[in-house]
């Protein structure tokens, strides 16, 4: 099936209120088109010349798409007329170009569409029409776990497992395929989607059939898309809801944004890496408070930025809360299409299209308006590192040890750890033989299904023996004298991993470089840190290794363990049962140095407390050093040949030393080889996988993925109760009372499932055996699962629980049942709670602090807190992504006023709660809310904000959801 693009569509009609702007192009390889003249509409509004480059970027879109319907001359001369400082209560429609999805999010996605067609299919109505309208590229990156590490085999031993797990999720993406024709799907192997986004899928700008030429725009289920931002591709993350609009022909609405310029002066110093950078930019940007805000970068300092350093900034925009980290398109963009293989037809029409808009180069001071301007010289940024639980949180190197051991004995109401500061110099031993992790049981009455084909490896040898084998034999990893000793401040993990860091040159090549100089100096990293390598892309293993790098960074145990985000979203594989058991009965806090983007509590490992962002050659340096407890400016890595002392100095690449190797990263066939075999040659592993097929899905038995009951009782004539007419939450019991910073890692289900959890006990109940039981993330297609682990993070602290004896407060996904019986008061998991409050038929509401659902934008952080019949949450202020996708799921945002928070008004959690919403349910108006004593009678009676914020999300919640709405238009089209 085919459609019109929304161009063809405009043009055609004859129609166009802004026809006058349709004006010629010629590109300098002969092409020749149309595009939607900016230069042309500012003769009618002459304040476009002066907008953020950004926002002109999306002002095509509007202008390109108005039909008078869903984008109006209205939308147009707002935008067109925009205001630095202005009140921001217009909305803007912008249709975007593609999506992109990663699989963890992109799987839930599909099943939502699937379900879409049962439900089309059930109602009599012809399932084709629930068709993306747009491109949708999937990218299998977030699967794979680092089970092995350190040995030159364990990629291939992580994708054989990542295979085996998986294999009813990829089973379904090639259903997928076969029944979407505009959704493809870039394999496992191949790159972080990202990454892939920048070196592949992005084609600079678009040509549609009749000739008219537009930028790229998208929209992506990963916060992180952002790094697009980087080759001036205006794009963001949403959740998976939003996406699933935009695919279907939805425009993406929001709020006009204010626009923050960010001006770079000067120049890095020596020995000073773009991580350094962007952990700066981040910090700065945090306290300028720029949530929900475009960022654009211009002045002579971001001039001189390689294109990677600029996507560097771009996919670290999610933590510093701005909706995008902008770089305009120049020379430098031109040269990275180049250096990534595009071909030359693509690049000479990414240069006339920027250069006849007006849009071509980085603006200098005083060319653009801006909301505000935070300024930053480059020469004042220093070497540093992020954490240890946010990544806001920058500690210049000199100041890590010192930090550490401060954050160790603080309270944790300052981010402490609440440790006796005598601790700091214990040690645990550990008996060396036992630092094996078990990857396969061996246990003969093993359930069927446990991974034993791994057994099978190496003449039927059991893979716990392999992978012992391997580890004492690697050259990388020297014997060991006696058994290992484990203290506070170790470090255990050490991962160059990410999509920030790991396909930037730069600082890959400074880490190979490092590993070189530390290996000749006779330094070793301790054989019980788990170390790994997870490149961006497959280009980055092929630099390392023509530049002789990579031979030095596997004896220093980074070997490649495979491509993805691995330990940055949680897939760091589990440490050895001796370490954790030690971690456990000693309560150590214990570190993981990482080049990735995030490091909140219990993302990187659940018994990993301390997480330190760094770059990858700061990682390795900590990997030698072993500590966070060591002063890497004063003190050395370690000690080399000889006994003699290492220092970082010593060791440290110079810039001209990874200049000298640049040019093995930037090659322009090697792209276009890499690439070439997404579909020529994905893989054996891949080929294998078979899916049904068919344009409505069968729905077979799985505990991986499963019709979710969205659409139960779905009608044409539109949805009914409480959402649809405004009406009331009343007598709502308070399911949770939190604090602040409160992530969509702490919500959402993600990491490993715990046997005794309430989805460990739902996967047991079905015949999963314990080593099947996968992530959470890899069971994002199965809603059962889901629900059970939403509010379930080992680190979410319910605040309705009283304090222990000593004053701090219980860890997990608890809360006391205030609902009607003899279990009234009961301490139980929120999902068993959720589970009688249903029963009962009572609703339930949240409370939290600030900054509630920043972080990743997982979907599951609102539909899980919709399926456990959670009505509203009402905190101090929201994260973007998630208050909207709270809305999308038909659950009240409602934010406190003023110094009003559950604290100040002395809730405890026994309470019962009424929410009086406006009845029209305008954008941002005033709620009541009436707190109720245990006999009915009102306590209190407080005004909130309603975080309804567009009328388009009023007509969202109204009908019960963005994704009945969206179903419900496409099947009265």
């Amino acid at each position: 099936m085919s459609y019109p693009s929304h161009e063809e569509t405009s043009l055609q009609s004859g129609s166009h209120p802004f026809a006058s702007t349709i004006q010629p192009l010629s590109t300098a390889t002969g092409a020749q088109g149309r595009f939607f003249s900016l230069p042309e509409l500012a003769k009618q509004f002459p304040s476009v010349q002066r907008l953020p480059i950004s926002l002109r970027i999306v002002l095509e879109s509007v202008l390109r798409n108005c039909d008078g319907r869903k984008v109006t001359a209205e939308h147009v001369a707002q935008l067109a007329q925009w205001s630095p400082t202005g009140v921001r209560k217009e909305e803007i429609p912008f249709i975007v170009s593609r999506v992109v999805l990663q699989d963890f999010t992109g799987v839930p996605l599909l099943v939502d569409l699937a379900a879409m067609r049962s439900a089309a299919e059930r109602l009599g109505k012809d399932p084709r029409k629930i068709e993306p309208l747009v491109p949708v590229d999937l990218v299998v990156d977030h699967s794979i776990m680092v089970d092995y590490y350190g040995t030159p085999e364990a990629l291939d031993l992580n994708m054989k497992l990542e295979f085996h797990r998986n294999r009813e999720r990829y089973e379904f993406m090639k259903w997928g395929m076969q029944a979407f024709d505009t959704f493809g799907v870039v394999p496992p192997g191949f790159g972080i989607v990202h990454q892939v986004n920048l070196e592949y899928l992005a084609p600079g700008v678009h040509r549609s059939k009749d000739g008219v030429y537009y930028p790229d725009t998208l929209v992506g289920t990963d916060s992180h898309t952002t790094m697009i931002n980087g080759i001036g591709v205006v794009g963001w993350g949403v959740g998976g809801i939003e996406a699933e609009a935009a695919m279907l022909g939805q425009p993406v609405y929001f709020l006009t944004p204010d626009v923050v310029g960010f001006e770079l002066t000067g120049e890095l110093r020596e020995g000073v890496t773009a991580t350094d950078l962007v952990l700066t930019v981040t910090q700065m940007l945090r306290e300028a408070k720029v949530v929900g805000k475009f960022v654009e970068f211009f002045g002579e300092g971001t001039r001189s930025l390689s294109l990677p350093d600029r996507a560097t900034i771009g996919n670290m925009a999610p933590e510093y809360g701005a909706t995008m980290g902008f770089f305009p398109v120049d020379e430098k963009t031109l040269e990275y299409f180049r250096g990534t293989g595009r071909d030359e037809q693509e690049i000479a029409a990414l240069e006339a299209y920027f250069r006849a808009q007006g849009l071509f180069g980085v603006p200098k001071a005083g060319d653009i308006e801006y909301s505000q301007i935070v300024r930053l010289d480059l020469a004042n940024v220093t070497p540093s590192l992020a954490g240890p639980k946010r990544p806001q949180d920058r500690i210049e190197l000199g100041s890590v040890a010192r930090q550490f051991a401060s954050l160790f004995s603080k309270p944790m109401s300052e981010g402490g750890f609440n440790q006796p500061a005598e601790l700091l110099k214990t040690r645990h031993h550990v008996q060396r033989s036992a630092l094996v992790p078990d990857v396969v049981p061996q246990d003969p009455e093993t359930p069927p299904g446990a991974p034993r084909f791994l057994a099978e490896m190496k003449q039927n040898k059991p893979a716990r023996e392999i992978m012992h084998d391997e580890r004492a034999s690697a050259a990388a990893l020297p014997p060991m004298e006696g058994d290992p000793t484990i203290g506070n401040g170790d470090v255990l993990i050490a991962a160059i991993t990410s999509c920030t860091n790991t396909s930037n040159p730069s600082v890959l090549l400074a880490a190979g470089l490092l590993a070189k100089k530390a290996v000749e100096a006779g330094l070793t990293v301790q054989p019980h840190i788990k170390t790994s390598l997870a490149p961006g892309s497959r280009v980055v293993t092929q630099y390392l290794a023509e530049t002789g790098l990579l031979p030095y960074l596997e004896k220093l145990g980074f070997a490649l363990a495979g491509y993805g985000c691995t330990t940055c979203i949680g897939n760091a594989g589990d440490l050895a049962p001796a370490i954790n058991d030690v971690i456990a009965r000693n309560d150590l806090v214990c570190a993981a140095v990482l080049s990735g983007n995030r490091n909140f509590e219990a993302r990187i490992h659940p018994n990993i407390r301390a997480n330190f962002l760094a770059s990858p050659p700061l990682v390795v340096a900590y990997a030698i050093a072993g500590t966070m407890l060591r002063d890497l400016t004063t003190e050395c890595v370690g000690r080399g040949k000889d006994g003699k002392e290492v220092f970082l100095r010593d060791i440290w690449p110079t810039s001209e030393e990874v200049h000298q190797l640049m040019h093995y990263a930037m090659n322009g066939k090697a792209f276009r080889e890499n690439y070439a075999k997404v579909k020529t040659d994905p893989g054996e592993l891949w080929g294998r996988i078979q899916g049904v097929t068919g344009e409505v899905y069968s729905w077979p038995q799985s505990t991986y993925i499963a019709e979710p009951p969205y659409f139960s009782g779905f009608t044409l004539e539109g949805a009914s109760g409480a959402a649809a007419t405004g009406e009331a939450i009343r007598g709502a019991h308070i399911m949770a009372l939190f604090g602040d910073s409160i992530t969509t890692d702490h919500i959402s289900p993600a990491g490993s499932i715990k046997e005794s959890s309430p989805a460990g006990e739902w996967l047991k109940e079905h015949g999963v055996a314990r080593p099947d039981f996968n992530s959470y993330g890899s069971r994002r297609g199965h809603h059962e699962v889901m629900m059970r682990g939403t509010f379930a993070n080992v680190r979410i602290k319910n605040l309705m629980i009283p304090p222990l004896e000593d004053g701090s407060r219980e860890e997990g996904g608890y809360t006391l049942f205030q609902g009607d019986g003899p279990r009234r008061g009961e301490r139980m998991s929120i999902f068993d709670a959720a589970m009688q409050y249903m029963a009962q038929g009572h609703a339930t509401v949240v409370f939290a602090g600030e900054e509630y659902g920043t972080g990743s934008s997982r979907d599951w952080a609102a539909k899980g807190t919709q399926l456990l019949g959670i009505r509203a949450v009402v905190a101090r202020s929201f994260e973007r992504i998630h208050r909207s996708n709270l809305v999308g799921m038909g659950v009240l945002p409602l934010q406190f006023q003023g110094n009003d928070s559950w604290q100040s008004l002395g809730l405890k959690g026994s309470e019962r709660i009424d929410i009086l919403p406006d009845p029209q349910l305008r954008p941002q108006s005033e709620a009541l809310m009436r707190i109720l004593r245990e006999d009915g009678s009102v306590a209190q009676e407080v005004p909130l904000v309603l975080r309804i914020d567009t009328p388009i999300e009023v007509d969202y919640y109204r009908a019960g959801g963005i994704l009945p709405y969206v179903l419900r238009q496409l099947l009265l089209q």
